[in-house]
């Protein structure tokens, strides 16, 4: 049987409108150092921001999210943010923030493979 290894996770939450602190689950992202492992998934339900509000630039809201994916696995084009080692990385992108993406306090937990649960986390608490 795999060895179980700690990995920290956070929600992460779309607040169209800060001042009303009203906010939707859209992604997680998680962070495994043993196997070096970093990442987010993201899905937006639309027509549940728009609720929320009507005139919410979802072109910009993408852009956002995808860029937190680029940041968080290290791609190039996550620019200098992206160049920071994993835990900098993920610690950044999980930092309190009053924006329109913020993260939940990070949780721990114990997994065998960080992707699978990684996919079983987003399917909990987004889909």
């Amino acid at each position: 049987m795999p060895e179980k290894t700690l990995y920290e996770y956070a929600v992460v939450r779309l607040v169209p409108r800060v001042e009303r602190e009203e906010f939707i689950n859209v992604g997680v992202a998680l962070y495994c150092r043993k196997h070096r492992f970093a990442n987010m998934l993201f899905q937006i339900d639309e027509s549940r921001v728009r609720l929320l509000c009507p005139d919410v630039d979802m072109h910009m809201i993408k852009a956002h999210l995808k860029s937190f994916v680029n940041i968080c696995t290290g791609a190039k084009e996550g620019g200098k943010l992206a160049l920071l080692d994993q835990t900098e990385r993920f610690r950044w992108l999980t930092a309190k923030r009053s924006t329109v993406i913020q993260c939940s306090a990070v949780h721990p937990g114990l997994c065998e493979d960080p992707a699978i649960t990684l996919q079983l986390l987003f399917e909990k608490l987004v889909l």
